[in-house]
């Protein structure tokens, strides 16, 4: 079975629209546990627009699945993640003006830069994870970077307006899962998926994890967080026959 890995990232941006306590990212987080969810992501920002340096802090602490850390490939998101030891890092570009990531890191020609980045995490056995575009030049160079994962970007695919258009994405995704795991890394997807279009997945052998984080949080609001979770573990359990 697939696993899912949930994002929390929005409950902080609730939290942090009147700068108070609630809503905890950390509470969501066991609560998402709950109902199934092998993993937690969060982004630390550089710029801490939702979740905050305590909030990672507490969450390595009190996680009891995976913390994957996703973060700019930065001298202090590195310090950071050296001194927390999260599970997973998983390098995502960064802009300040974007509302949320809006494609997949350029690993092309930053190949020994990234090897370097990412050479002391490896040594504390912290797993690797690069975010990117499921375009071949990308996948190679990845590749060549130390890094155990790649996150496949699936937004293209999400925010396609026609079906034909959406079809050609997902065959774009398809043939990066293939091309990626025949150069020996192992493929997540992530971004922009929800319960009715991460469906088409089902049938392509391999994928490792799902991040999901809005679609989650989005039906959380009528149902709760650990029946919106429960509810994708469901569709995911699925995809085994």
């Amino acid at each position: 079975m697939p696993l899912l890995c949930v994002n929390v990232d929005h409950v902080a941006t609730l939290r942090q629209a009147r700068l108070g306590r609630e809503p905890d990212p950390v509470l969501a987080a066991h609560e998402a546990e709950l109902g199934g969810a092998t993993g937690i992501i969060v982004h630390l920002r550089e710029d801490r627009r939702h979740i905050q340096d305590r909030d990672v802090e507490l969450l390595r602490r009190t996680v009891n699945t995976r913390l994957n850390l996703e973060m700019a490939a930065t001298r202090e998101m590195q310090q950071i993640a050296l001194t927390i030891g999260p599970n997973t890092v998983c390098l995502v570009p960064e802009k300040r003006q974007e509302l949320t990531t809006e494609g997949g890191l350029n690993c092309v020609g930053r190949e020994g830069e990234f090897s370097s980045f990412l050479a002391p995490l490896l040594e504390r056995d912290i797993t690797a994870s690069l975010f990117i575009d499921a375009d071949p030049a990308q996948i190679e160079a990845a590749s060549q970077t130390g890094a155990q994962f790649v996150e496949l970007h699936t937004g293209h695919y999400a925010n396609a307006r026609t079906p034909e258009a959406r079809q050609a994405e997902f065959r774009k995704i398809v043939d990066g899962v293939r091309r990626a795991q025949s150069l020996g890394l192992k493929v997540n997807l992530g971004h922009g998926l929800g319960y009715v279009n991460v469906l088409p997945f089902a049938k392509v052998p391999g994928i490792v994890e799902y991040s999901i984080g809005h679609s989650i949080m989005a039906r959380a609001v009528y149902t709760g967080l650990r029946r919106a979770t429960r509810d994708m573990v469901d569709i995911l359990r699925g995809f085994v026959d």
